[in-house]
């Protein structure tokens, strides 16, 4: 079976290193691709992942058979639905059914329409309404959170501590548009605290079946202090949440989404991912997002026993019934490398070294890095995950830690405290 990847960061990678374990597979196509990709699939980097029509001309020319959707950006554009309809076989859910990531406030909507938890809210579509309700509340901002309602690569959502700090994040989102059309709504909603956990799940529409739950840090500094990234690392499983709780989350959560979707005839196929925050024994869900998670997907993915590809094929033809997937039940950790600078203003060029001093049982997956003259060079503000597991979470922090120790490029920075909190 002849397959394409579309995307290029370290998802990408984690997602072309799995399929490339499949018997199943033929030849494997990365589109773009990156330099991680590029030694073990064919990149096609002279096409952009908004052009459909060349895509489909590409897939027709190549035979290929099955097309595996990475970034959200391509599913909220309804690159599947194109697919679908010159009839190619694709993982990733259609524009309508993505649009649980791509509009936060159709998501909140629906969530509270369908009795799934979540915080109370309010859209606004004009800012001189959003500041107002600021402005009403500004005894209390630091009890609100402000998103873009659309996509924003992870960083749309702000939680001011200040009034003046909800007016800038305002104005930034609605006036400067810094997250271009994603900022022509705003939701605003409680802010809610306890910890949080990512919970995929594969689905084919009609039949869900839950992935190992993983916790992600998105801020960018020890102790969950300083502004959101795309995340920083990762940890699975969370020992701290109950055997209960998980199938409480896949059946009152995961489950009940697929349904309720069904029910406005949205038929959803490939991979949901509610983000939630637990308290206690009560949980919300705070965004859902429409594909795999990054960095989750490189710790989901090296935690994975069955075959991707397998998976992917019967989530498209809709018999995930038929499977029984398997996971490594070991601790795993993941942490990112990022280039100085990350999450604002970055640095590129800089010469990686040490990769070759890597531990054998340590994955390492690219997303910003670029292959230039035999070196491999930082090409992004996360550059790299490195991923181990343990019979421990302390040894598979410490086995982690270990090789990330053992890389280096200039100004790289990395959070120390992935697995402890």
């Amino acid at each position: 079976m002849n397959v394409l990847v579309i995307g290029n960061g370290g998802r990408e990678h984690a997602i072309a290193w799995k399929i490339k374990q499949s018997p199943l597979l033929s030849t494997l196509f990365c589109l773009p691709g990156n330099a991680g990709t590029d030694s073990i699939a064919i990149n096609v980097p002279s096409i952009i992942t908004s052009d459909s029509q060349a895509i489909i001309k590409f897939i027709q020319e190549e035979k290929i058979e099955l097309v595996i959707i990475g970034p959200e950006q391509p599913l909220a554009d309804g690159l599947a639905d194109i697919l679908i309809s010159n009839n190619i076989k694709v993982f990733g859910p259609t524009a309508a059914a993505a649009k649980i990531e791509s509009s936060k406030g159709f998501s909140k909507t629906f969530m509270k329409t369908s009795g799934i938890p979540t915080s109370d809210f309010e859209i606004f579509s004009e800012i001189d309404q959003a500041l107002k309700f600021i402005n009403n509340n500004s005894e209390h901002i630091n009890e609100y959170v402000i998103k873009a309602d659309g996509l924003a690569a992870g960083k749309g959502v702000i939680l001011p501590n200040s009034y003046n700090e909800a007016v800038a994040a305002l104005n930034k989102i609605m006036n400067d548009k810094v997250f271009g059309d994603s900022g022509n709504n705003v939701i605003i909603e409680k802010r809610i605290t306890g910890k949080e956990v990512s919970a995929h799940a594969f689905s084919d529409g009609n039949h869900v079946i839950p992935m190992p739950f993983v916790c992600d840090h998105k801020p960018v500094f020890d102790g969950n202090k300083g502004p959101n990234t795309g995340g920083m690392g990762c940890y699975s499983p969370p020992q701290w949440l109950s055997e209960e709780l998980q199938e409480i989350i896949n059946e009152e959560i995961s489950t009940k989404t697929i349904k309720a979707l069904s029910t406005i005839d949205i038929d959803y196929a490939g991979v949901l991912y509610p983000g939630l925050m637990i308290n206690d024994d009560s949980m919300n869900v705070l965004e859902y997002n429409c594909r795999f998670g990054d960095p989750e997907t490189q710790i989901l993915l090296s935690k994975l026993n069955s075959d991707l590809l397998e998976i992917c094929v019967a989530a498209a033809e809709k018999k995930l019934h038929n499977l029984s997937i398997q996971w490594d039940q070991r601790p795993t950790v993941g942490v990112i490398l990022a280039s100085g600078g990350y999450p604002g203003k970055y640095e590129t060029g800089q010469e990686i070294t040490g990769l070759a001093d890597v531990d054998a049982d340590i994955n390492i997956f690219f997303a910003g890095v670029k292959r230039e003259n035999d070196k491999l060079l930082t090409a992004g503000g996360r550059v790299m995950a490195v991923v181990g597991s343990g019979n421990t979470l302390h040894e598979a922090r410490e086995k982690t830690y270990k090789n990330v120790s053992k890389i280096k490029f200039d100004n790289m920075h990395y959070r120390t405290d992935i697995g402890l909190i």
